[in-house]
């Protein structure tokens, strides 16, 4: 398990998601309602953004071409077949950590 950190408390408010850019990768972060989430943010229809699609509740909608996710375990809501992964973000005083 490794530990990488990708931002603090304080980068994102509720509802909020944005992208961020990791040795390991490219991620989406999210907070709903004040718990912190993290996906990959390439879409796996056409590689939208996630972290830049519409977030409501724990759902967010590619801005590509409205697949659904479901941030907080990587549900497909549109094709279900196709889940993405759902990384663990670990809080520590005010710091953000992905685990993966």
């Amino acid at each position: 398990m490794v530990k990488i950190k990708i931002g603090s408390i304080g980068d994102l408010r509720p509802g909020e998601s944005k992208v961020v850019e990791t040795d390991s990768g490219i991620i989406a972060l999210f907070n709903v309602e004040g718990k912190f989430f993290a996906t990959p943010n390439a879409c796996l229809h056409k590689g939208g953004s996630l972290g830049d699609g519409f977030l409501s509740g724990s759902i967010v909608t590619c801005p590509l071409h409205g697949w659904e996710f479901d941030v907080t375990t990587g549900e497909n809501l549109t094709n279900p077949s196709r889940p993405t992964k759902s990384y663990n973000v670990i809080v520590e005083g005010s710091e953000l950590f992905l685990e993966i």
